[in-house]
């Protein structure tokens, strides 16, 4: 197979090479995937020059999210399951070494493709699809009828919230830091757009709801938190995703109180060791909306990424933040590009 392998860490994704290694052997619980698309991460950037808190032993492959077709599925699961996908099923998933033509992967990382769903939109779903859900229904408690505002509305996540705030009956305030990506954020669904590069953007926010009451749910991945509260509503929510503007908030308490509001975190990767049942729960709504025509993928169409050797562009343009959605890169098998 051909896989971008991390033998010591780099200055950047310009020092990325595409190599030739042995296709995986899976462990008797694991399927053999052949990757048909390969989406990036912000954490791909960190971790590849060993600044990612989940750092492996050397050497490894980089890359996680990705879908593609099984080639091989497990006679039988640990504890007698049943696996639940065989040869020739599309499936996407998450796990270390999606920068290859090849992975193996163990059935809890894996999901099925939508029906309908392009290999390049299903290779960008798992890890936003989540976080979002998990963060707007389980987390705020979001309702119809609710005011939600989403930070970087044009990101990967930012896009999914969009759409799941939308399905649940909110409005939505988008927020971005350019034009195009203001008119990408209308385009799934939000009903307004600002500019978070001005500075009055609290006062603009507010005035967009009922009354200037304020919005209902802040959805922050980027670290607006302490400024959100100049345009959040009694008994408001925040919720606290990520921090792409790259420093940790520190925030006046006080206001919490004085405003009624809810500062709530979402950490959807440790769902898996706290809160397991919640997953499935979390899975099914999501594929609820896929099939109620509610939600779409987000990859970014803009440029188009075609070949492992293309994986450093991805990642440029992913860092340079002049990308929306999903930066998702095309993975030809025996020689086929078209997916």
């Amino acid at each position: 197979m051909k896989a971008i392998e991390i033998k010591a860490y780099v200055q950047g994704p310009e020092d990325l090479k595409v190599i030739d290694l042995p296709t995986p052997s899976p462990k008797s619980h694991e399927y053999l995937i052949a990757i048909h698309a390969s989406a990036t991460n912000f954490f791909d950037l960190l971790q590849i020059r060993g600044k990612y808190q989940h750092q492996p032993a050397f050497p490894w492959i980089s890359g996680s999210e990705f879908s593609g077709v099984v080639l091989q599925a497990p006679a039988s699961l640990p504890g007698g399951q049943t696996p639940k996908y065989k040869a020739g099923d599309k499936v996407f998933g998450a796990g270390q070494g999606g920068y290859a033509t090849h992975i193996a992967c163990a059935e809890d990382k894996l999901r099925p493709v939508p029906d309908g769903w392009s290999f390049l939109d299903a290779a960008g779903l798992f890890v936003t699809a989540p976080t979002s859900y998990a963060g707007l229904v389980v987390r705020a408690g979001i309702k119809q009828g609710d005011w939600v505002l989403v930070h970087a509305a044009a990101g990967g996540v930012g896009l999914a919230a969009v759409q799941i705030a939308k399905a649940f009956g909110a409005t939505v305030i988008a927020t971005a830091g350019t034009s195009h990506k203001l008119d990408v954020a209308r385009s799934f669904g939000a009903d307004f757009a600002v500019d978070y590069r001005q500075s009055d953007w609290p006062e603009q926010v507010k005035k967009l709801t009922p009354k200037g009451r304020g919005v209902d749910i802040v959805y922050d991945p980027v670290g607006l938190i302490a400024q959100s509260m100049k345009c959040t509503a009694w008994n408001g929510r925040l919720l606290v995703i990520g921090f792409a503007a790259g420093d940790i908030e520190k925030m006046a308490t006080n206001r919490v109180l004085l405003k009624n509001v809810s500062v709530v975190g979402l950490h959807w990767g440790a769902y898996a060791v706290h809160e397991p049942e919640m997953i499935d729960k979390v899975w099914e709504g999501i594929f609820k909306l896929v099939r109620e025509g509610k939600y779409k993928g987000t990859a970014f169409t803009d440029r188009e990424f075609v070949g492992l050797e293309s994986v450093p562009a991805a990642l440029k343009a992913l860092g340079a933040r002049d990308s929306w959605g999903k930066v998702v890169v095309r993975v030809p098998q025996d020689g086929q590009s078209k997916i």
